[in-house]
């Protein structure tokens, strides 16, 4: 983590892209922590950028959002280099003979998971086959890192046996487990681990690669005064390491099932609310530990990144309970959490101003503001949202104050020319007189918009960047599949987008 900030009399200017790792090119069906990523840092520098900004890092589960992981700690093995595995002689070409020919602009997720978890097997296997260690070049500084990681990793021992007893389950939900470890006493653990020693040891393995080249890629970036801004969801998966080991810190009943589950109520968008499901935390508990799991999730994440988006940030004001069975979110109440307490414990604990960016759209009321005001952390501004409204509005660029973060949009929005061809002619007609424009290059128009803001940080999503129209879309919420799926060409990342890049940096001081 860095001691730059966007708040106080030292803050710089930030300006970078958003773009989730799973979208970098290569020939391995998704984007990997290889040679693309580093080649995107390259570019980055080159555009006079100094901020790459990732969705949640974590090992994907059922649907393949980045915000339903199995754990809050663990990284997502998909991205793993697989030319990386090739170097340490864990995989060979031959590995490859069966390889799908992959959509260059597509990530095509069942084909893909039963392709790469299948090589990732295979180098596990070669990894702790004592007859061909001769064969990889794992020297030993490596192999001393591996013990230490498995050593550090507090939380690796749980998630490396609760993926063991999803795959001994045949992929079902921890809480349809046989009760023995589905509510494991210490004895009973220690059964287990004995029993799935090995498939333990694959999870600990993947997880040992998905750090050390990630710790590779950060170091790299930020030699070269690129900082990472990281994300994380405020609610975890029911179906995950971190519900299953530590069921007192959640809202359940004695089956493992919750009381009440996560959603917002109806608004403007949803007549009927958003019903999530997240299980929700019992916050007297959290409390009694002193926040002990949010400090160690909060620490762990600003070691894999120097920012950190908090999504649903309101949640930590309160949060709209619905009772677990309702098909809708409409029958939920607000509960007041210990946003303030927690907040403050956990800067006390961790010694400096926290570098979180608080996600703070949608229905916000005067509390919420005034929590995230208290600590310094910035919101979010939207340009698009800005047009949407015909009225003044907290969005319009002449209203931001510094303390803030610009997009055009966000992973969630249309890309920014989607959006405009499928505005409403009066949001158009408000966008082209606010400036002065024919709305022709409209992305650009509102990237310069964005740069030229006093946010202290703007972020733009490389569709954007692109010009890319609304195939190029990442995440369309309410919409179950499809989503996650979008990467970019090789030579996508040109010359002249680097230096119109750059000359807007250059002008509005960047």
């Amino acid at each position: 983590m860095t001691d730059s900030s966007l708040v106080g009399a030292n803050f710089k200017k930030y300006t970078g892209i958003l773009l989730h790792p799973t979208s970098l090119p290569g020939p391995y069906g998704i984007g990997e922590l290889g040679d693309e990523a580093y080649k995107f840092i390259d570019f980055l520098v080159k555009s006079g950028l100094n901020t790459w900004q990732v969705l949640p890092l974590g090992h994907t589960g059922f649907g393949d959002s980045p915000y339903q992981p199995f754990s809050a700690f663990a990284g997502q093995p998909l991205i793993i280099s697989l030319d990386h595995l090739k170097k340490l002689n864990l995989l060979v070409e031959s590995d490859f003979n069966d390889m799908p020919a992959w959509n260059p602009e597509q990530v095509s997720y069942g084909q893909l998971i039963e392709f790469k978890t299948a090589l990732l097997k295979l180098a596990y296997e070669r990894f702790i086959d004592d007859t061909y260690k001769d064969n990889f070049s794992t020297d030993a500084e490596l192999m001393e890192e591996y013990d230490s990681f498995c050593k550090e990793a507090f939380w690796l021992e749980d998630y490396a046996l609760f993926m063991a007893g999803k795959d001994y389950h045949n992929g079902e939900p921890w809480y349809l487990w046989s009760d023995s470890l589905k509510h494991p006493s210490a004895s009973a653990k220690g059964k287990w681990k004995k029993k799935l020693q090995v498939e333990m040891g694959y999870y600990k393995f993947i997880q040992f690669l998905f750090n050390y080249e990630w710790t590779a890629i950060k170091k790299y970036a930020n030699e070269r005064n690129v900082y990472i801004v990281g994300d994380i969801p405020i609610f975890v998966a029911w179906d995950s390491a971190d519900v299953w080991a530590n069921p007192e810190l959640f809202q359940l009943d004695s089956k493992g099932y919750p009381t009440v589950v996560a959603g917002v109520p109806p608004d403007y968008f949803s007549a009927t609310g958003q019903l999530w499901g997240n299980p929700l935390y019992n916050w007297k508990n959290h409390t009694a530990t002193g926040y002990d799991w949010w400090i160690k999730r909060i620490r762990h994440q600003l070691t894999v990144s120097d920012f950190l988006r908090i999504d649903h940030f309101r949640g930590f004001d309160k949060y709209w309970a619905v009772p677990y069975g309702e098909p809708t979110a409409e029958n939920g109440e607000w509960i007041e959490a210990p946003g303030v307490n927690f907040f403050t414990q956990l800067e006390a604990t961790l010694g400096y101003q926290l570098p979180i960016i608080a996600e703070d759209l949608g229905e916000i009321d005067q509390s919420v503001i005034d929590l995230r005001d208290k600590f310094g952390f910035p919101g979010m501004k939207i340009l698009q949202f800005a047009f949407e409204n015909p009225e003044e509005n907290n969005f319009l660029p002449h209203n931001f104050t510094r303390n803030c973060v610009c997009y055009t949009g966000t992973h969630d929005n249309n890309t920014t020319l989607g959006w405009y061809k499928n505005a409403y002619e009066s949001s158009k007609d408000k966008l082209r007189r606010y400036f002065s424009t024919d709305g022709y290059d409209i992305c650009w128009i509102l990237i310069r918009a964005c740069f030229g803001s006093v946010a202290n940080m703007a972020i733009i999503p490389l569709q954007d960047v692109l010009c890319l129209d609304s195939w190029a879309r990442f995440n369309t919420p309410g919409v179950c599949e499809g989503n996650w799926a979008w990467r970019y060409k090789e030579d996508a990342l040109t010359d002249a987008i680097a230096a119109r890049l750059f000359e807007n940096c250059k002008m509005f001081g960047r």
